[in-house]
């Protein structure tokens, strides 16, 4: 499949998704992005358009993950994101994949976020 056709179909299923789920002031949303490097987290609230929380494998005091690879680096980032919920008092959250296949990096960071105490 090539790649623009392949990303077309996951803005398409992001868009069902996103019809479906609302983040709020309480419960915001946890939206994640995949590239085929990185991986980026966002604790949404739709009420305001407002980012209250984002973590990525490319936060400066995050640690380099020697084994494990990218999946690993993806639970870090869950584990990070919890960890900055915490901060500003977040328990509850709706889980955003964005239209990517729950497994892999995402069902990593989605385990990693849930270690680190966020409910989805």
């Amino acid at each position: 499949m090539k790649p623009e056709i392949k990303n077309q179909k996951r803005i398409r299923l992001h868009k069902r998704i996103r019809s479906k789920i609302q983040g709020s002031k309480d419960r915001p949303r946890l939206s994640v992005f995949r590239s085929s490097s990185h991986i980026y987290a966002q604790l949404i609230d739709d009420d305001k358009n407002k980012v209250l929380a984002s973590a990525s494998d490319l936060d400066n005091g995050k640690k380099k993950v020697k084994k494990g690879g990218k999946v690993a680096a993806a639970y870090e980032v869950g584990q990070l994101i919890a960890e900055k919920a915490k901060k500003i008092k977040i328990e509850k959250v709706v889980f955003d994949r964005g239209g990517f296949v729950f497994h892999g990096k995402i069902k990593s960071l989605a385990q990693g976020a849930r270690d680190g105490g966020l409910k989805f």
